[in-house]
């Protein structure tokens, strides 16, 4: 049987300082976390080596995690990559992401409950 390493996430979020919190918590779980501040940069590190799931901030500047988040899902390959949006903004701007690989946490947020939420997502509860 194949060696499962530890899951990856991808956290893609202009805020430097939510980028430590999350790495501490992620690592607490046992997550691997890297971070990008730019959703250029996301698109770009998805295509080099996927993560098992992509928490993605709705506003970064450039270009936005909705921009991210329709070119992932115009690829065959990333079509059906684990995303969860973290957005200021009211859950009715992800209407018509609905799908069983979409979440939307709303900030401010728990970061053991986004814990909960990416384990979730991809499939390792434990």
């Amino acid at each position: 049987m194949p060696e499962v390493g530890p899951p990856r996430v991808l956290v893609a979020d202009d805020d430097p300082i939510l980028h430590r919190l999350l790495e501490l918590n992620f690592r607490v779980a046992g997550i691997e976390m890297e971070s990008v501040g730019r959703g250029d940069d996301a698109l770009a590190r998805v295509a080099a080596a996927p993560p098992d799931v992509l928490v993605l901030d709705a506003t970064m500047p450039g270009m936005d995690g909705h921009e991210v988040f329709r070119r992932l899902r115009e690829e065959a390959a990333t079509a059906t990559l684990p995303v969860v949006f973290l957005s200021g903004r009211a859950p009715e701007e992800f209407a018509g992401y609905e799908d069983d690989h979409v979440r939307v946490v709303t900030k401010p947020f728990d970061p053991t409950e986004l814990v909960r939420i990416v384990r979730e997502a991809i499939g390792r509860d434990g």
